[in-house]
């Protein structure tokens, strides 16, 4: 039990920073730092973690159309392989390239881009493929994000043409989870907004 009040008493004698960090006491933190010293925590935290140093060189060197042709050639690969015989048809592959565009403030039009490509790609991979449900569950919910998103940032009108092509082809093709799709374009008013 002595131990036990010793660590305890000690948890409160150490600074708030210490134990719990919250904004506020990161602002604190920082601000009983001298400019050198700022600096080199920075420079630290971009030698340690990977993601801290793909944020700056995104911010000093935004290459966004690069990316963008990247991760497309990567979503591609995923379902007609260039290298191997079958395909892997991952979603996560896409989402993982969605959530980087997002978490680094690519521009939005960009984003919606991969976005329905992300769809494209995977909707000539379904043709003439007997998929699971779960399959088209995932395009289901990656449609609504897409629309969504485009919607939101108002670049439905720059989207339109290609999202009402993508529709007219599950239509065509009589998907799954019709219904579903369909829903997702009702729900946008006259305006474009969800």
């Amino acid at each position: 039990m002595f131990v036990f009040e010793e660590v305890r008493e000690m948890a409160v004698e150490l600074p708030i920073y210490a134990t719990d960090m919250s904004k506020r006491a990161l602002k604190k933190y920082l601000s009983e730092l001298q400019g050198e010293e700022v600096r080199e925590q920075l420079l630290d935290l971009y030698d340690r973690f990977p993601e801290v140093k793909e944020y700056y060189n995104f911010v000093f060197h935004p290459q966004e159309d690069k990316m963008l042709q990247e991760a497309k050639a990567k979503i591609s690969n995923e379902y007609f392989p260039l290298r191997r015989k079958r395909p892997k048809a991952r979603r996560s592959v896409a989402q993982k390239f969605i959530k980087q565009f997002l978490k680094l403030g690519v521009a939005p039009y960009h984003t919606s881009d991969l976005m329905l490509y992300n769809l494209e790609v995977a909707q000539s991979f379904s043709l003439n493929r007997n998929l699971p449900d779960a399959f088209y569950k995932s395009m289901l919910n990656s449609y609504d994000e897409m629309v969504t998103f485009t919607a939101l940032n108002g670049l439905l009108p720059e989207f339109l043409e290609r999202i009402q092509k993508y529709h007219h082809q599950l239509e065509a093709k009589n998907w799954p989870l019709l219904e579903g799709f369909s829903r997702v374009l009702d729900q946008l008013d006259e305006n474009g907004k969800p």
